[in-house]
């Protein structure tokens, strides 16, 4: 999806801007929901990906470039934003980040047992990488933007029965979720669309825009939310799979396995709560309006954990 429109006159400036070869032909990609991504495709065959920023400003993107490469620097396989002749990573155009990233070949990771087990074993690595300064310690789709969602219904009385439900959920979570869950870097949005990777392999994780400072179980069960559903249901093979990849490298303590289930909870209302913010609140009347009513029906689903 995207949601700025990208002229080849204005990719192939872009693209001057970096020690490169000419453009030669540019079109949207598949997948994503909160920026513009397009695959650029140089004369000499070199194939990258042109990101612009619709949701973060600026600022925060530069973050996210920096944390990313940390991350690159500890072993995560995640693609960077390459240096401009400026030596920067980024252009700001209109208000917005633009910035240029190596295309991983590949496709979306599948949802088969050698290769949820290899997520598994890459996220833990992902939560061992020490934390950096810079990182947020606020989930940006959690409690804080619920509590955004509701003040802003009941300040212009929209409140909706979803609002009602944000506001009694929250209460509950946080009294059954424990404060003291181990914490490190989360990536926060392990979905199929983040995931570039072949059978058995995963070989990028895209799209750190939720990057942050946050219980590391609910890391995990949010990639379970992406990846472990099937025609509406928790499939528990996938659990169990991504379970004993995550504990190749990490074993969950006793008190985190409790938690999961009101982790899952907690997840899962996440992402309704953006998705509702996104196709109802902030671009209404698209064919995504009702997508957040897909993750309000997960809650009353047995899980297998």
């Amino acid at each position: 999806m995207a949601y700025t429109e990208v002229s080849f006159n204005e990719a192939s400036a872009f693209i001057d801007l970096a020690n490169i070869a000419k453009l030669r032909e540019i079109t949207p990609l598949k997948g994503g929901w909160a920026n513009s991504n397009y695959l650029a495709t140089l004369e000499d065959g070199t194939e990258l990906v042109l990101k612009v920023w619709d949701e973060r400003p600026p600022d925060e993107v530069e973050n996210i470039i920096e944390q990313s490469c940390w991350l690159e620097k500890h072993g995560i396989p995640t693609p960077n934003a390459l240096v401009l002749k400026n030596g920067k990573r980024m252009l700001v155009k209109n208000g917005q980040a633009w910035m240029l990233m190596p295309f991983v070949s590949g496709g979306w990771l599948p949802s088969d047992s050698k290769s949820l087990y290899d997520l598994g074993r890459i996220q833990a690595l992902l939560h061992k990488v020490p934390i950096c300064d810079g990182i947020s310690s606020t989930f940006s789709i959690g409690y804080i933007f619920w509590q955004q969602m509701i003040d802003e219904a009941k300040k212009n009385n929209t409140t909706t029965s979803f609002i009602e439900l944000l506001e009694t959920e929250m209460a509950a979570l946080k009294e059954s979720i424990p404060d003291d869950l181990p914490r490190g870097i989360i990536h926060g949005d392990l979905y199929p669309d983040n995931v570039i990777g072949v059978e058995g392999e995963v070989r990028a994780l895209l799209d750190f825009e939720e990057i942050c400072i946050e219980s590391l179980a609910m890391d995990l069960v949010t990639t379970y939310v992406g990846f472990g559903w099937e025609d509406g249901f928790p499939n528990g093979e996938r659990w169990h799979s991504l379970l004993a990849g995550y504990e190749s490298v990490r074993p969950l303590s006793d008190v985190e396995k409790a938690a999961l289930p009101d982790l899952h909870r907690y997840s899962v209302l996440a992402v309704a709560a953006w998705r509702y913010w996104q196709f109802v609140i902030n671009i209404p009347g698209t064919e995504h309006t009702n997508r957040y009513v897909e993750m309000v029906e997960r809650l009353d689903k047995p899980l297998p954990f």
